[in-house]
């Protein structure tokens, strides 16, 4: 019994020693794992310091069995019907032959655009260096200068100098429609380097040389100022005076009233329908040399024409216009933008019966343009009823063909110059003869 009772006190006694040694040896080993991950971290970051900087790729996600059963299930019950093999020795038709190579064909070309496809924003996304080339040159100027708008500004000058009641002067004629043109370029270069930054928000002015670089600014400005100066010199002493302030005035009013105003009111349209009613005047004075009732009905017509004409155009662009911060009547008003279209369309049939009254053209002329003039108001009846992108098209498209044809009929209807120095000459004897019988 001693004996068993020394074990016992023994044995307890030393518990508490045992215990503090395991508690050590624990934190020793505690220690030694922390301080070997951190050492294996050192020796990571300084000897491999690829591995630190690789991605760890995305495990493939795990489907559950419960899916994948599901999967085989569904391939079990899918059912391929197939068709009986045809004899050894029967021969393969022409048609299917040619059928399969145009599939292989059409294949291996859709693979090929979709490539193309995937390869095209790849390399639209690059930061590409824009050289301006001398073969493209003419081209980015034309369309610096827009061509197509100044061309309809020069048959309308065209159209006021045969309209005017004097012998045709092919001289003057050439020398007003070079200086005219010149002019309209110079006017538009101004126009497009001032709305930069307003073109570059609209998808129809986006592609715009000045918006896309092709063409620096200041080369932009010397092509202007190289078109303006000459143009407005060639009017003024080639042409008369006359002419060439009217030019001048087209010019200022284009660049410095009616540009800025685009962004400030929705009477910018105003001011330029009197910048498209210009033309015609410049063309009237440049054969007369004086402003008559002619060239006021001329420039009547042009400006009436203008509303119906832009104001289906801006129908269409409301929400580019929008986008790049232009004060459109469209955008706007839009009630007052088919109104005033309206109006300007019934406007031509008035204007066009007022021309026999100031003896530009015979009695005919009203008569003739009547139907087409009736169409256009026809047209932008619609347009004011609908109001929709249909008939605004149709509309623009109208106005397109409208003008040239009303002042095709408008010169072929056009008096006579030696009807009118007849009717003059015989005004002249009549007041003659009126003076000899006061005489005693």
């Amino acid at each position: 019994g001693l004996f068993v009772w020394r074990l016992k006190s023994a044995g307890t006694g030393h518990i508490p020693c045992h215990f503090g040694h395991l508690c050590r040896v624990a934190n020793n080993r505690l220690i030694t794992f922390q301080y070997f991950n951190f050492l294996k971290r050192m020796y990571v970051t300084q000897y491999n310091k690829d591995l630190s900087q690789r991605a760890k790729p995305k495990s493939d996600p795990v489907v559950p069995p419960f899916h994948e059963l599901q999967q085989l299930d569904q391939e079990k019950k899918v059912i391929h019907k197939i068709s009986p093999p045809s004899p050894v020795h029967q021969p393969w038709p022409e048609t299917l032959r040619r059928n399969e190579l145009r599939e292989v064909e059409s294949a291996a070309e859709s693979e090929a655009s979709a490539t193309a496809v995937r390869a095209e924003p790849r390399e639209d996304r690059q930061w590409k260096e824009m050289k301006l080339r001398l073969d493209e040159l003419p081209g980015i100027l034309a369309r610096l200068s827009k061509i197509k708008l100044t061309a309809l500004v020069v048959s309308t000058a065209s159209a006021g100098f045969a309209m005017a009641p004097v012998p045709f002067d092919l001289t003057c004629f050439l020398l007003a429609s070079l200086g005219t043109g010149l002019a309209s370029c110079a006017a538009n270069s101004i126009n497009q380097f001032f709305e930069v930054p307003f073109d570059s928000n609209m998808n129809r002015t986006k592609n715009r040389p000045l918006v896309r670089g092709q063409i620096s600014p200041l080369l932009a400005v010397c092509f202007a100022a190289s078109c303006g100066v000459p143009g407005i010199a060639l009017l003024t002493l080639g042409v008369n005076p006359l002419t060439g302030a009217l030019g001048a005035f087209n010019i200022f009013l284009y660049t410095c009233c009616y540009t800025p105003m685009k962004r400030m009111s929705i009477a910018n349209t105003w001011v330029g329908a009197v910048v498209g009613a210009i033309p015609p005047v410049m063309g009237w004075t440049a054969a007369t040399g004086s402003l008559d009732a002619g060239a006021l009905l001329l420039g009547g017509i042009l400006y009436s024409w203008q509303f119906p004409h832009f104001n289906a155009l801006s129908w269409g662009l409301r929400e580019d216009y929008s986008r790049g911060g232009y004060c459109m009547m469209s955008v706007t008003h839009p009630g007052l933008c088919r109104r005033v279209a309206l109006r300007h369309c019934l406007a031509l049939i008035g204007l066009s019966a007022v021309a026999p009254v100031l003896d530009i053209t015979t009695w005919t002329f009203p008569i003739v343009s009547l139907p087409i003039n009736l169409y256009i108001s026809y047209l932008g009846f619609r347009f004011y009823r609908d109001a929709d992108r249909s008939s605004s098209r149709k509309l623009f498209f109208c106005s397109l063909w409208h003008l040239p044809m009303l002042l095709l009929v408008m010169f072929t209807c056009k008096k006579s110059v030696l009807d009118k120095e007849d009717k003059n000459d015989l005004l002249g004897e009549s007041h003659g003869r009126a003076m000899e019988m006061r005489l005693p």
